[in-house]
């Protein structure tokens, strides 16, 4: 069969053309995201893991890194920030959960086909007591576990992770070459060459007696008052969840040896305010008087100091609370407001809270309310509440936010409407009040209730 010489150049170029388009798929298969390095530092100082990671990944292609998924191997994770090598935000969005697995899709400011991360994550729980019981004069040791190399979904070339813990006093903790361990410090890697999805449990068995004192609720409300001042009450119930205390408490062994109750909870220390007055501290007994507060430049210093010492599975409430003067905190412009506080407020040191109920009271007469809040919350639906003097009541905006921590403290803004000519109607309330009592106190003195009796002519 005769064939061309056109027809046999156009079926090799056919054959070479096709080949090169195999070969570019296979390169596009086989171009993905690799993690060159990372680098984990966790503090395991605390109850909370604070985990900073620095990863560096590139593509194998050389094309842009637009998004990258992490995964949050913590499963009590509260805290999330990312930043790249330019110190700048970069946009978290939360995935819907997979088979039980935490994933974030980051979305990075720039483009580039190497991009340098740090991950900073704070996760409560995530340290638990190990016994769960001591006696009073015992120490307290925990147990961490979480995952020896970074959980992701990419090949990862090498890593190294550096941990910082409480004590020198290790009991034990995972052994995977090379590791060096130096005082309170353990370093695990370099490791080379981890597969995607990789899974070695890191675990680290070790003494601490740092109070895990955990929040279980706190109802804190702001009283807004166009008269200069805002109220602030602060309702918390708290916890200790470390090791629970075995046998009976001795308060006699707790005030003469030094070395009693290392886990308890004596004291400490929370911050209000520079501006803060009429600070008040009590619980359902009364007034607490065991505190000190030292004034500061830039804050009020809070000793707080409960009623007993708080031992493992021990549990305390008490309510705090002050004023601050309304013009550090509201703007306005004309008959639109704005006011700019602190979702939540310092409680104590590395303070972990299970459920936080924020609640508003707007002056009588405030409307168009809209908030707007630093990271996601469950809104809750409006009330009105009555106080002196009110007569429609007051508009309560609140929400609320579960497993919060101390990075969470961050200020939230509530934009409404307000007509000063409502500043009014309380004075003119009471005024006419008062102008009623003379009215009637006037016309009660002028009328005659005395009985007389009138001399009849015979």
């Amino acid at each position: 069969m005769y064939v061309s010489k056109f027809e046999a150049s156009m079926g090799t170029n056919l054959i070479i053309y096709l080949a090169l388009s195999a070969l570019l798929c296979i390169s596009k298969a086989k171009a993905e995201i690799v993690n060159t390095n990372v680098e984990r530092s966790l503090d395991l100082t605390s109850q909370l893991v604070k985990t900073l990671t620095k990863i560096s990944a590139e593509d194998t292609a050389g094309k842009p890194i637009v998004e990258y998924v992490f995964f949050a191997s913590e499963p009590s994770l509260a805290y999330i920030l990312v930043k790249d090598s330019a110190d700048r935000n970069v946009q978290i969005k939360k995935n819907d959960p997979l088979k039980g697995e935490q994933s974030f899709t980051l979305t990075f400011p720039k483009a580039n086909a190497k991009q340098s991360f740090l991950v900073e994550t704070v996760a409560s729980k995530g340290i638990l007591p190990h016994p769960e019981e001591i006696k009073q004069n015992d120490k307290q040791f925990v147990k961490y576990t979480g995952n020896l190399h970074l959980y992701s979904k990419y090949k990862t070339n090498s890593q190294k992770t550096n941990v910082k813990l409480s004590s020198s006093n290790i009991l034990s903790h995972t052994q995977v070459k090379p590791f060096s361990v130096s005082s309170n410090k353990i370093t695990l890697g370099p490791y080379e060459n981890a597969e995607a999805f990789s899974q070695d449990a890191l675990v680290i068995h070790y003494e601490n007696s740092s109070p895990f004192v955990t929040v279980n609720t706190l109802e804190r409300t702001l009283e807004i008052s166009h008269w200069g001042n805002i109220a602030v009450q602060e309702s918390i119930q708290m916890t200790h969840t470390g090791a629970k205390l075995k046998g009976s408490f001795s308060r006699y062994d707790f005030q003469k040896e030094g070395r009693s109750g290392l886990a308890a909870l004596k004291s400490y220390k929370t911050y209000l305010p520079a501006s803060a007055s009429g600070v008040y501290y009590r619980d359902t007994n009364g007034n607490i008087s065991t505190s000190n507060m030292n004034s500061g430049r830039d804050f009020i210093e809070l000793e707080l100091r409960p009623r007993f010492p708080l031992f493992g599975g021990w549990k305390t409430q008490y309510t705090l609370g002050y004023n601050v003067p309304s013009y550090e905190y509201m703007f306005n412009e004309g008959n639109k407001y704005q006011l700019k506080m602190h979702l939540i407020d310092h409680i104590y040191d590395n303070m972990a809270i299970d459920e936080a109920t924020v609640k508003i009271i707007l002056p009588e007469g405030s409307s168009d309310i809209r908030l707007s809040t630093p990271y996601s919350i469950s809104r809750l639906p409006n009330e009105l509440v009555h106080t002196y003097l009110d007569t429609t009541g007051r508009p309560v905006v609140s929400f609320s936010k579960s497993n919060l921590v101390e990075s969470h403290i961050s200020d939230f803004t509530l934009y409404y409407s307000f007509s000063k000519i409502s500043l009014l109607q309380e004075p003119l309330l009471v005024s006419g009040f008062i102008y009623i009592i003379f009215v009637f106190t006037i016309v009660f003195l002028r009328l005659d209730f005395s009985i007389t009796s009138h001399a009849h002519k015979e």
